[in-house]
């Protein structure tokens, strides 16, 4: 059932490409891609309008050996380099992103069709994350002297060796944050990247490579090439010394299951469906506020937004008014600026999933509060944000994840059947709690399967903390990115212990009996004195 709500604000069809994506700036990132100078071309397209945005060559299973060739070369040159050199290339990286940022602004709106202050977000991630590890990389990358077999007679030590060469494959929908920032903490630790990003992407992320270049990245250090994963993603395989992927979990269980074979390490981020939990003391305009936050940013494609949203029954009618009341109120449509709330779907797979999803949901007997519908007068891949109520089970969208501007909401009766309804997926990547008791909040996220529980917050609060990790638990993947746990991946440990004097077989002037015994009363003396 469809209920009649306001019309929605929006801005006039045919905004054109910014002057700053002139054909020749297009150009000059193209040839960033590692590809023969006759490689065959690929054409994106603007999601804003349908038309065409760039020519880019594609690399070939070849082109993929020739880079992995070249990065074994400069990775043994750039390890070799002080820690303190990676880090000052880091450091004007940072300087520069904020300094041109108007040109990757301009950039992602165009090759994503998300809106300006969704792209701005991108730009403050990669600048903090490269921040972090250049000011940061030192302490987790040092030796590290770890306690011997035998105290003050074995001295021991824990190195960290890069990997080697990483391979990283981005998503289209943060094509700055995942690109960069996932290769920034693998280069500080002395990999070279060898990157596929996502092809309706590309430029976005090649800007970064062009940037880096230009802040002092060694040639052949990280590298892009763009094609088919059908075509070129075995290679990357084949040659990896581990992986870094975003995207379906479908695609991650394959990488996994690659990885695996060739016993070498893979760090998956993957799908989700996540789960929003408004408790009965929750100031409702906050939480609707944080609703809207938490569902439609870059017209809610984005692996940690919220499709699921749960409202204790007392507060339910209201939160619902104050909720739908703000997202009819969200301007929808296309501009290079910052008047825009919510933008265009990127590519014409997800406008056929989000509509099949809610049309089969609305079939079904799903009431529409909100939305439901595309907006073909604004664009090929526009889609109104949309809530939804009355969904179940037998519904597509009940379970799984739309990556659309859709959510549906539900109520619950006591906390404990909420955790319940949040916990019920496969999924485990991210989640949200309102509430009006922060301690209260914090303990019913610890209840919660998912690697980041936002309180009072969509997902920024988790995320952009840099200093914890950041990943999903289940189906969501494997690993974590940020904090200790996003560089140390990206490293082999080592551990070097010298042996002193001899303290592991008896002198010759003492039996194995006595030795034995003796070794026992210092066991049981060291457990005595409280050492560990």
């Amino acid at each position: 059932m469809v209920t009649e709500h306001a019309p929605r604000p929006a801005t006039a069809r045919g905004v054109g490409l910014p002057p700053s994506l002139s054909p020749g700036r297009i150009e000059h990132l193209a040839q960033r891609i590692a590809a023969a100078p006759d490689a065959a071309r690929t054409t994106t397209t603007a999601p804003y309008t349908g038309l065409p945005l760039a020519d880019l060559p594609v690399s070939t299973p070849g082109d993929v050996d020739d880079a992995f060739a070249r990065a074994r070369i400069a990775q043994r040159a750039w390890a070799a380099l002080p820690l303190s050199r990676r880090k000052k290339i880091l450091l004007r990286f940072h300087d520069l992103a904020l300094a041109r940022q108007n040109e990757a602004l301009d950039l992602m709106q165009a090759e994503s069709g998300k809106t300006r202050r969704d792209a701005f977000l991108e730009v403050i991630d990669i600048a903090i994350t490269a921040r972090y590890y250049a000011r940061s990389g030192a302490q987790y990358l040092r030796p590290r002297r770890r306690r011997g077999a035998i105290p003050v007679l074995t001295h021991t030590t824990e190195l960290r060796h890069p990997k080697g060469i990483v391979t990283v494959i981005s998503p289209w929908n943060y094509p700055l944050s995942m690109a960069a920032g996932d290769a920034i903490p693998a280069l500080l630790a002395g990999n070279a990247v060898v990157q596929k990003p996502d092809t309706q992407t590309a430029l976005t992320a090649l800007w970064a490579l062009d940037l880096m270049h230009e802040a002092g990245l060694p040639a052949g250090v990280w590298q892009m090439l763009v094609g088919r994963g059908s075509s070129i993603g075995q290679t990357l395989m084949d040659n990896a010394d581990y992986v870094m992927f975003t995207g379906s979990t479908a695609s991650g269980r394959q990488i996994a299951r690659d990885a695996g074979q060739r016993l070498i390490g893979a760090s998956l981020e993957l799908g989700g469906k996540n789960a929003m939990i408004v408790l009965d003391d929750a100031d409702i305009d906050k939480a609707a506020d944080g609703a809207v936050a938490a569902c439609f940013p870059s017209a809610g494609q984005l692996c940690v937004s919220i499709e699921r949203l749960y409202v204790a029954e007392s507060i339910r009618e209201q939160f619902i008014d104050a909720f739908v009341a703000r997202t009819n109120r969200l301007v929808i449509g296309a501009a290079y600026d910052y008047s825009i709330d919510v933008g265009s779907l990127t590519n014409s797979s997800q406008m056929e999933t989000v509509t099949r999803h809610v049309d089969d949901a609305i079939a079904k007997g799903a009431t529409v509060l909100a939305g439901g519908r595309a907006r073909p007068d604004l664009g090929p891949l526009f889609y109104e944000p949309t809530i939804l109520t009355s969904v179940t089970p037998d519904m597509t969208l009940y379970d799984d994840e739309t990556f659309g501007p859709v959510v549906s909401v539900y109520s619950y009766r006591d906390v404990d059947e909420a955790v319940a309804q949040a916990n019920s997926t496969p999924y485990g990547l991210n989640a949200s709690v309102w509430t009006g008791n922060g301690a209260r909040g914090r303990a019913v996220a610890a209840r919660i399967h998912a690697g980041t529980v936002n309180v009072n917050e969509a997902f920024a609060a988790a995320w952009g903390s840099i200093d914890a990790p950041m990943g999903g638990m289940g189906d969501s993947g494997l690993g974590r990115r940020h904090g200790a746990d996003g560089i140390l991946k990206y490293t082999e440990p080592q551990t070097v212990a010298h042996q002193r004097v001899r303290a592991f077989t008896p002198p010759t002037r003492i039996s194995p009996e006595t030795w034995a015994t003796l070794v026992t009363g210092a066991l049981k003396m060291m457990k005595a004195t409280g050492v560990r």
